[in-house]
């Protein structure tokens, strides 16, 4: 089997070994090590880490103080975590389809979907491509939003040299399949040191010292274990990234021209990081997209559905008062692109032999 995605996380083996002789694995200096890095990635003021993704989207949320009935725009094409972190939060959800070649939010959607109740935009950065920020945050400042990139696949992206990240506020995943990994972990960058603080203080309970509490707060803190796990990727992170840049660029040369096929675009004055290879298979192709999806899974190429329907379409969000009046047909392109994705392995791991067979493969069921 090709595997989608690899883990191998043996540089932090001296880290960890580190921390563990220590004797204090909780949030210490290994931490803040891991955050100046992370921070320099992102090409921000500030990077506070916390214990995963989905925590750093509700922290980041937490701190704008949002009140019952502001509103926060966001994709219909991502993870849940993005939905039920703004859930969480107490905010009303409002989505703006998406587009075809960046597989986020289109900003002319996004500008129809602002109300006077909407506080925040969300764009979520798919697959290690940034949204079109070029006009998304002209579009925040015009009326006077705050920015909360959903980053979690895009740690290293950027638009147009300026970093994933570093837009508004952003949050990253570091859970096990990503780019950059701390197993399960997150992080969350910005430039202003007022809400950098306010964050530092609500993941370690409200205190600011020991048993100051100065808000209600949590346990969103990381370790210094996970932070020892991440370190050496930071530290190859363009090598890395160069890796699947590469794989990516492979894969496309060989899949251009497979009848039904669309692959992926790299947008002008974007650096697509590639969390994913996310092809279309359109509905003229051989084979819809799950028979190709069962046809590489049979002949040992790994694949991935990423992601199968609409974030709220599904029973447990159905009538969900801070979802008002979402339904799956007024959003067109992300319903399409739902039945359509099929992501392929794209990895640093993958050798020559590999991407000959994934394209060969992928070419011969769709008979081309």
């Amino acid at each position: 089997m090709i595997p989608i995605t690899v883990v191998d996380v043996r540089d932090a083996e001296d880290l960890v070994v580190e921390v563990l002789r220590s004797g204090a694995i909780a949030q210490g200096p290994m931490v803040k090590r891991f955050e100046d890095a992370f921070a320099a990635v992102s090409g921000t003021k500030h990077a506070i880490a916390v214990n995963n993704g989905t925590t750093a989207l509700v922290a980041a949320l937490q701190v704008l103080d949002l009140k019952p009935g502001d509103e926060v725009i966001t994709s219909p094409f991502t993870f849940v975590a993005t939905l039920n972190a703004i859930l969480e939060a107490g905010a009303t959800v409002r989505f703006a389809d998406i587009r075809r070649d960046d597989f986020a939010i289109d900003p002319e959607t996004t500008a129809a979907a602002v109300t006077d109740r909407t506080k925040v935009l969300m764009p979520v950065h798919l697959y290690g491509q940034t949204a079109d920020m070029g006009k998304l945050a002209p579009l925040a400042a015009e009326r006077g939003l705050q920015v909360i990139e959903d980053s979690a696949q895009a740690v290293g992206a950027s638009f147009e040299g300026k970093p994933a990240g570093s837009f508004g506020i952003g949050c990253f995943s570091l859970y096990a399949t990503k780019n950059i990994t701390t197993a399960e972990g997150g992080v969350i960058t910005t430039d202003d040191d007022a809400l950098a603080d306010k964050l530092r203080v609500l993941r370690n309970q409200g205190m600011r010292a020991r048993y100051q509490y100065e808000v209600a707060g949590h346990n969103y803190r990381m370790t210094d274990l996970h932070a020892a796990v991440g370190i050496p990727q930071l530290a190859k992170l363009d090598q890395l990234t160069a890796a699947r840049q590469a794989n990516a660029k492979r894969l496309s040369e060989g899949l251009a021209g497979t009848p039904g096929l669309d692959v992926p675009q790299v947008l002008p004055g974007r650096e697509h990081v590639w969390h994913q290879y996310t092809v279309l298979v359109g509905p003229h192709a051989f084979l819809s997209r799950d028979e190709l999806a069962a046809a590489l899974t049979e002949r040992g190429i790994g694949n991935g559905i990423y992601y199968p329907k609409i974030v709220f379409d599904y029973d447990c969000y159905a009538g969900h008062d801070l979802i008002p009046g979402a339904r799956v047909e007024d959003f067109p392109v992300a319903k399409s692109v739902a039945e359509q994705a099929l992501s392929l392995p794209v990895h640093p791991h993958l050798t020559e032999s590999d991407l000959d067979t994934i394209i060969e493969t992928v070419r011969e069921v769709l008979g081309a």
